[in-house]
């Protein structure tokens, strides 16, 4: 009876070591499987993650941000856009007057009132249809041509506020008061003395803005002839110049120096409220990106 058991013994492991052979070939087939679904997954869902990106990417720069080439170099040297020189492309955030006014100082998007009949910069319109579709899909995800119809230049008054030019050091007036204007730029040839204009009262509900290129800038003192007509409906903004993004050399966020912070005396809480907010909100925005990154890496674990 031993001598059987012994000799059964031998014969049940080979069939355990055909089996183990059996399982593994059924593993690496079961793996090359999910292997060729994994690849064919992606394709089928490649054109997918087109449309999906395409869509996020209209209703972004519809409601959020536009990326905008800058053409002209009304706005030297704070913003380049000069012949000879690679125009700039400025993040233009779109939410932000949605809960407040513009502000002194600030650089702003604006579509040109009807009085402005002088654009900045003109943009030729293809004779070919084909050019003329892509060039409008290219300009609605912010690289196509600009809209000739779209201005950017820097906020001096609000509504309500009285401007004029100059004192005895050539400066601004705004309410009787100087401005601070440390970003102005002297094109060289065209002088480094701004021309006067008599004092414009400008109403409730609209912006005086002018050019940081002060000479070479076609701004409100003179679209539509100057004065009331110069000014620009607060509603025909688009949205706040907030940061450089091409090229990559000129990367950096944009002045937007209140000139009237100095002049006009504002309380220096208001210089120090940016801050505070940023500080304020560090908090629930680490907290934030700490919770998406453990989601992220729960779920890559769970999947593997």
């Amino acid at each position: 009876m031993a001598d059987v058991m012994r000799s059964n013994g031998p014969e049940e492991e080979p069939r355990e070591g055909a089996a183990a052979e059996h399982s593994e070939g059924d593993g690496g087939r079961s793996r090359g499987r999910r292997s060729r679904e994994r690849k064919g997954s992606f394709w089928r869902e490649l054109p997918i993650l087109i449309v999906t990106a395409l869509v996020l990417t209209i209703v972004i720069q519809a409601f959020l941000a536009r990326v905008y080439v800058i053409p002209s170099q009304s706005m030297e040297q704070t913003l380049h856009g000069c012949d000879g020189c690679q125009n700039d492309r400025v993040l233009v955030d779109k939410v932000s007057y949605r809960f407040t006014d513009p502000e002194p100082g600030d650089v702003v998007v604006f579509r040109g009132p009807e009085t402005w009949g002088h654009n900045d910069f003109q943009v030729a319109e293809p004779s070919n249809p084909v050019v003329g579709f892509l060039q409008g899909a290219m300009a609605l995800v912010g690289f196509g041509s600009p809209d000739e119809k779209d201005f950017v230049k820097r906020v001096m008054a609000t509504g309500g506020q009285t401007v004029e030019c100059c004192d005895d050091q050539n400066r601004v007036l705004v309410d009787g008061k100087p401005l601070n204007e440390p970003y102005i730029y002297w094109e060289p040839g065209r002088g480094d003395t701004q021309p006067d204009f008599a004092p414009v009262t400008v109403p409730q509900g609209y912006l005086w803005v002018q050019g940081d290129n002060r000479n070479d800038s076609l701004d409100s003192r003179f679209q539509g002839g100057g004065g009331v007509n110069g000014a620009v409906p607060v509603d025909n903004v688009i949205g706040k110049a907030q940061v450089i993004v091409l090229p990559p050399q000129r990367w950096q966020s944009i002045s937007e120096t209140n000139p009237q912070a100095d002049a006009l005396g504002a309380p220096a809480w208001q210089a120090g409220l940016p801050a505070g907010i940023g500080f304020a909100a560090a908090f629930p925005v680490l907290w934030m990106g700490r919770r998406f990154t453990a989601v992220i890496r729960q779920h890559h674990q769970e999947r593997h």
